[in-house]
């Protein structure tokens, strides 16, 4: 089982090495939009990018709309690991 704390690990390294977000910006309370400096082109391409980690679990675009700070990324991505593949 994946802890949130190993998902948040892999955001925040999606965020530093892609989106050259600093590391001390990635907070779960971090807004991706306002905080990060992140629009909806980069969201997606996080999104792909996590699909490794994520594996063959599907990506529904709904889970996703509600999103809005770091927590919710890994909350959602928690969510569908937990979920039976």
């Amino acid at each position: 089982m994946v802890t949130n704390e190993q998902i948040l690990a892999k955001v925040t390294e999606i965020l530093t090495h892609s989106f050259e977000v600093p590391a001390g910006s990635i907070k779960p309370e971090a807004r991706l939009y306002e905080d990060l400096d992140l629009d909806s082109i980069d969201a997606v391409d996080m999104i792909v990018e996590l699909k490794p980690f994520i594996g063959n679990r599907q990506v529904k675009a709904a889970d996703f709309k509600k999103v809005r700070t770091v927590g919710d990324v890994v909350e959602v991505i928690a969510r569908m690991l937990n979920e039976p593949a």
